[in-house]
């Protein structure tokens, strides 16, 4: 393999994963830096593939267009090849005699054995993998508690991640040198048919619009408006900061270099770091760190038709069904009414969280496995920092809180275009019960107490 003088490689390979940008990315920077040439890749992974949503896709493919646009902007373009990373990584890095591969560091299990299996693929060619930060704030060995290990509470966290010193945000290179047959990019990257309404322009450009508008007109009102059912408040950042089309430092400078008060959405960017953080450390571990209340859960086997009412909302219990159906339709949903429709399941049917764990996968734009887990886990409470097994979510009353008047409830449960205020995150008391729609799965007073004993008896 060849060197250039003064430690430059001649050509070092960018694997792109969940850093779909340009601007504010420490591997591509350094690559710029050190190689006379650069090959930015990106492997299709039929693993991840195969679990995708429709909409996430679709997010993916439209990013990856976008990326490769803006690198056919500045000399390169970008590779994309399907299928295993070991075999495609290594083969690429071979066959443009690249000394090393760079690439963003990740969390989950699966790409802790990933990144493992790709580096001995390279290493049998005498090449290396060498991962950058650039999907977290901090890297999670920069946040411990005094005696060195990971906090396992948010709110010390919370105070750690603070005051740990924040890398140097990075501009996007002027010039990315490349061979080239990789200047000419790769095969048609179109995302095809939008697949649901409302998504998001993929891409970077696009994801920095969204940024700029949100801290422009939308960050003021966060702290106050955040709960709302219907989501209007919050960001809609989730699927950027998933993919990477944004870096969570942007994000976090973008809000804090703002001129309102951002405390209430910067720790809700912490939260994610926290179960990113908590992901790493356990990426060899068990996933379910609370044996004894996972015993209190049934399995999906022992009602499936409640688990399946649950899913096509329609369990007659409004604020859960609308919920439900808006996630199927739009692959989004706001955290409160994650927070409900995750409640319901794992506290008033008493299942398994980790039904409504694949569930949210197979559906959420912005889905991602640390996030997912962590959410799932903590309304379940088994969790790091789990929420109590005895606070329950009553669906009428969020509904009540968060959406008052019930326009969120109605537009995506149109059988209570008819009902009133008054009734409508609680038809069964209404004088005449609308048609068409059921009768609630089960008796929340019933269900609630029954969560209660069940979890009481696991702990005794």
């Amino acid at each position: 393999m060849a060197h250039g003088a003064g430690g430059r490689s001649d050509t070092v390979v960018v694997w792109f994963r969940r850093d779909l940008r340009l601007s504010d990315h420490p591997a591509l920077t350094e690559a710029v830096d050190r190689a006379r040439r650069v090959v930015p890749l990106f492997v299709l992974d039929r693993h991840v593939l195969s679990g995708a949503a429709p909409a996430r896709a679709w997010f993916l493919r439209g990013s990856l267009a976008a990326l490769d646009a803006s690198l056919r902007a500045r000399g390169s373009g970008l590779l994309v090849h399907v299928g295993s990373p070991a075999e495609i990584v290594a083969d690429v890095a071979r066959t443009y005699d690249a000394d090393v591969v760079l690439a963003t560091r990740d969390v989950t299990p699966y790409s802790h054995q990933r990144d493992a299996d790709v580096a001995t693929a390279l290493a049998r060619d005498g090449r290396m993998l060498k991962l950058r930060a650039g999907l977290l704030l901090a890297e999670p060995e920069a946040v411990s508690t005094a005696a060195g290990a990971p906090y396992g509470v948010f709110t010390p966290f919370w105070r750690a991640l603070q005051s740990v010193p924040r890398r140097q945000l990075l501009p996007a290179p002027d010039e990315i040198p490349s061979p080239p047959q990789v200047r000419a990019g790769s095969a048609d990257l179109a995302p095809g048919p939008i697949p649901a309404p409302g998504l998001p322009r993929p891409g970077e450009s696009a994801a920095l619009e969204r940024l700029a508008e949100w801290t422009r007109s939308g960050l003021a009102a966060y702290g106050s408006d955040r709960d709302g059912l219907a989501g209007e408040a919050t960001s809609r950042l989730g699927a950027d900061l998933h993919l990477g089309t944004l870096s969570p430092l942007q994000v976090e400078a973008a809000a804090l270099g703002s001129a309102v008060d951002a405390t209430a959405f910067v720790r809700q960017l912490a939260w994610r770091e926290f179960y990113h953080h908590h992901l790493f450390h356990r990426r060899g571990q068990q996933q379910v760190p609370s044996a004894p209340l996972m015993a209190a859960f049934r399995h999906e086997s022992d009602d499936p038709l409640a688990v399946q009412a649950w899913r096509d909302g329609r369990t007659g219990v409004p604020v859960v069904d609308a919920g439900m159906r808006q996630l199927a339709a739009t692959g989004w949903l706001s955290n409160r009414a994650r927070l409900v429709v995750a409640s319901f399941l794992t506290r008033h049917l008493l299942m398994d969280y980790r039904i409504g764990e694949r569930h949210f996968m197979r559906h959420l734009l912005d889905g991602d496995v640390a996030n997912n887990r962590g959410g799932w886990q903590w309304t379940a409470g088994v969790g790091a920092d789990a929420q109590p097994w005895f606070r329950i979510f009553n669906p009428v009353r969020q509904g009540r809180r968060f959406d008052p008047d019930g326009a969120w409830v109605r537009r995506w449960v149109p059988e209570l275009e008819g009902v009133d205020d008054r009734h409508v995150h609680a038809p069964w008391e209404a004088p005449a019960p609308p048609v068409g729609y059921p009768a609630p799965i089960v008796d929340l007073t019933v269900g609630r107490e029954r969560a209660l004993a069940a979890f009481k008896a696991a702990t005794s």
